[in-house]
């Protein structure tokens, strides 16, 4: 059993990475369970060693250790052909030659009644039922296949320790790319198996997606974890946070005075654990934690009152 962080070293942890990576590890050592950290680089082309670096050193900055081995998607694609050679065998997978184009195309010209419970931006099945001279067809055509669940309209639910109950229809999602490298929603999926990981907390961003990560666990045989969904912290201007909003690194707060504690400090405000200007212990904030502290909203940076104040909506 174990809770993990699972950042994508692209570049450096901001504030809403290190609010989310801050309430996993507190979740995990509240608990009692063994803390996990785990790269997922399958983008070989924007990830790299010296982001990596990066991220794990501003995690110890704040007080976040881990107690493994750090694991990196990109050295685990035999786990994940296995699991994907599975679904095939199974006749649980089709091979999809959609561009995202024109992915997005049928779905603005679909009506929007009929899409019910799916999440934004769920495949229509547009390749599904393609017999093999449509295929030939587009292979002629110099089209390379991504490869599809074939989910068959699953209606999957379960209960987010924090947003509670969701249930959704699952789409065909994707499983490998057409470059050949193995999708997000598989990996995460057969990872969390192979590490045992029992609790998963990340950004509320991905809560649509987790019923696709079920279906893949419960046709795989694979155990579900408990999930906790936090809110993302927002810019000024109510969207997700990210470089364009300034200061937002450890780096560059640093550069404004904001020492490492200090953001610890703020974090543990935003998560309903310590009060303003409170300055708890790492040990303090564990033997606090609860998931009914966490504010349901997002929470906003408000550069007004000074770098790294974070604000509940």
């Amino acid at each position: 059993m174990a809770g993990r962080f699972a950042p994508s070293p692209t570049g450096d942890l901001h504030l809403g990475n290190l609010r989310t990576a801050l309430a996993a590890w507190l979740a995990a050592r509240s608990a009692g369970l063994p803390f996990l950290v785990r790269m997922e680089d399958l983008d070989r082309i924007t990830s790299s060693v010296a982001h990596e670096q990066r991220q794990l050193a501003d995690l110890s900055a704040i007080g976040i250790d881990h107690d493994r081995e750090v694991v990196r998607q990109s050295e685990r694609f035999d786990r994940y052909d296995a699991a994907i050679a599975a679904l095939t065998a199974g006749g649980r997978t089709y091979p999809c030659y959609c561009t995202r184009r024109e992915i997005r195309a049928e779905i603005e010209a679909a009506p929007s009644a009929p899409h019910g419970d799916r999440p934004d931006g769920a495949y229509p099945g547009t390749c599904r039922r393609l017999d093999a001279t449509q295929r030939a067809r587009r292979e002629a055509e110099g089209r390379r296949p991504a490869l599809r669940l074939l989910a068959d309209d699953a209606d999957v639910g379960f209960v987010d320790l924090l947003a509670g109950p969701v249930r959704a229809t699952v789409d065909d999602v994707v499983l490998r790319r057409n470059d050949g490298v193995p999708a997000y929603n598989l990996a995460v999926v057969v990872d969390d198996a192979a590490q045992g990981v029992t609790q998963v907390v990340r950004g509320d961003d991905l809560l649509a997606s987790t019923p696709r990560q079920v279906l893949l666990q419960r046709l795989l045989g694979l155990p579900t974890p408990a999930y906790l969904h936090v809110p993302l912290v927002l810019g000024a201007d109510g969207q997700r946070l990210a470089k364009r909003h300034g200061s937002v690194t450890l780096a560059e707060l640093a550069a404004a005075g904001v020492t490492p504690s200090d953001v610890r400090s703020r974090l543990a405000v935003s998560l309903g654990l310590a009060a303003t200007h409170e300055r708890p212990s790492t040990d303090e904030l564990v033997a606090r934690f609860a998931v009914d502290a966490i504010p349901r909203a997002p929470v906003i940076v408000d550069d007004d009152h000074g770098p790294a104040t974070l604000v509940v909506r």
